[in-house]
């Protein structure tokens, strides 16, 4: 097959679709084939659901054929993360605790892809319950980065970000909570956003921390996020923090793109560029700012005072939320149960020293550490209002400006091992991308050059609550600009 189906955009693919150039069943084989002859080298995926994908191509063909009920997403092969639940498909959640947990049910994201007619190729490789900055904390082995195989993708959505650098899936499903989208995103060279907190229903996803996570959409181009987004965004009754608020659509938000948008006001907070950050990063950063302000945008300087406390707020609330809802991994319901126990509590702690890895462990005790008793005030309660000071300072930044640009990690992608035995330094590679999540707001990252060791970097746009069509917006602009997606992985 010849390669235009994998690198055209998911509108264009859909046309393709439609005027029966390409049918879903031979681009999912395509797909499958390519799956099985280079992921061994990359490990993006645990599970390749490869009946469950041409059953699905099948139907959609026949939705094609009939015209009916089509979707922009039907027929178009995805992959997801595997901390989201597929009806009959195995979730690990990179974790030896699920190692052989099938779900029971679809997650609310997945029933409504399923519903559009878009295909699952499988479930992709992430750091054990999605805690990790690198896909090195995974129990089923690092995930290597297709611009270089010595280096890490970043994470915790690494294998979501691999599918689609590598070409495994036109797009993929990841979970950000402190960065896990976007981060991976920049250092594989794709577009990645995280929706506003209460965008996308966490009904049905592994939880990690609830007042942070949110499932959202990576793929080679901004129009692609764009067309995922609006499939999986929306209100959902199953989920209790799920936002009942309108939605714009693709069409709407891709029909008003201004290629310069005159008068868009773009802030850059001086606070995200410390003495510290590598040259490559800040210049690369500075350039794309010219760019937009070639565009017609207009970019002025804005402060975010609070965000040197933002890690150690995240750090605090995300590994207490994440103690609570690891508590029902107990060795005792749909879990890994550790042989030969004596008693209830060796059940427990058996089953859990062999079921968590060393990551999963540390954010245990580091949580159970804030919320025990005589530490609560020092430590979750302050950390809490730390977190209004940080949305604070995001509300006052949006009254001057539409959007915020930063870099989107400091450093491009770093080599496997090169962190892992220093978990500090390991939480440094979020510092860009925490205090988005814990202000709840959208952000997007996106491709913005390449570091001289041909490495890509990434421009993280933030947006004012539910305004993701703005972010898209803008994104778009930018990319129709420089189009880096056009610069590929050598595979």
């Amino acid at each position: 097959m010849h390669h235009e189906p994998k690198s055209c955009s998911i509108i264009e693919l859909r046309k393709m679709l439609d005027q029966k150039k390409i049918s879903a069943s031979e681009l999912t084989k395509s797909y499958l084939d390519d799956i099985r002859r280079q992921d061994p080298k990359f490990n993006a995926f645990l599970t390749v659901t490869s009946d469950l994908a041409l059953s699905q191509a099948k139907k959609a063909d026949e939705q094609i054929a009939s015209g009916q009920n089509l979707s922009l997403l039907t027929g178009i092969p995805l992959a997801i993360k595997d901390v989201i639940l597929v009806k009959d498909v195995k979730a690990t959640a990179g974790s030896k605790f699920l190692e052989n947990f099938v779900s029971l049910y679809d997650s609310t994201v997945s029933a409504r892809l399923r519903n559009q007619g878009a295909i699952f190729l499988g479930k992709t490789n992430c750091d054990e319950f999605a805690m990790g900055s690198s896909n090195e904390n995974s129990a089923y082995g690092n995930v290597k980065n297709p611009w270089n195989i010595d280096c890490v993708p970043g994470g915790s959505s690494g294998g979501s970000a691999v599918a689609v650098a590598a070409f495994e899936a036109k797009g993929a499903l990841g979970t950000d909570t402190g960065g896990s989208i976007r981060q991976p995103a920049a250092l594989c060279g794709i577009v990645g956003l995280k929706p506003t907190y209460g965008r996308v229903s966490r009904y049905g996803i592994v939880a990690f921390a609830s007042s942070l996570d949110q499932v959202g959409p990576m793929a080679r181009r901004v129009e692609d996020v764009a067309a995922i987004f609006e499939g999986i965004a929306g209100y959902d009754p199953m989920d209790s923090t799920s936002a009942n608020m309108p939605l714009e659509s693709v069409a709407t938000t891709l029909s008003r793109l201004d290629r310069k948008v005159q008068g868009l006001r773009i802030g850059y907070p001086k606070e995200y560029l410390p003495s510290g950050l590598s040259p490559e990063v800040r210049d690369n950063f500075f350039s794309a700012l010219k760019t937009f302000e070639k565009l017609g945008a207009k970019i002025e300087e804005v402060s975010l005072p609070h965000t040197d406390y933002g890690i150690a707020c995240y750090y605090i609330i995300a590994p207490a939320e994440a103690c609570a809802n690891l508590a029902r991994y107990d060795g005792i319901r749909y879990t890994y149960r550790a042989p030969e126990v004596k008693n209830l509590k060796e059940v427990y702690t058996k089953s859990r020293t062999h079921g968590f890895g060393p990551e999963v462990k540390r954010r245990i005790f580091l949580g159970t550490f804030v919320l025990s008793s005589g530490y609560y005030d020092a430590y979750y309660r302050k950390a809490q209002q730390v977190r209004t000071l940080i949305r604070k300072d995001f509300d006052e930044a949006f009254g001057k400006v539409d959007v915020i640009a930063t870099p989107t990690s400091p450093t491009p992608a770093f080599e496997l091992g090169s962190k892992a035995s220093n978990p500090l330094e390991m939480y440094l590679s979020d510092v860009f991308t925490v205090s988005i999540s814990i202000a709840g707001l959208p952000a997007l990252s996106m491709p913005c050059g390449f570091t001289s060791l041909n490495l890509p970097l990434g421009l993280q746009l933030i947006g004012k609550p539910f305004d993701e069509a703005s972010l898209l917006r803008t994104a778009f602009m930018y990319e129709s600009e420089t189009k880096y997606y056009e610069r590929m992985p050598s595979l």
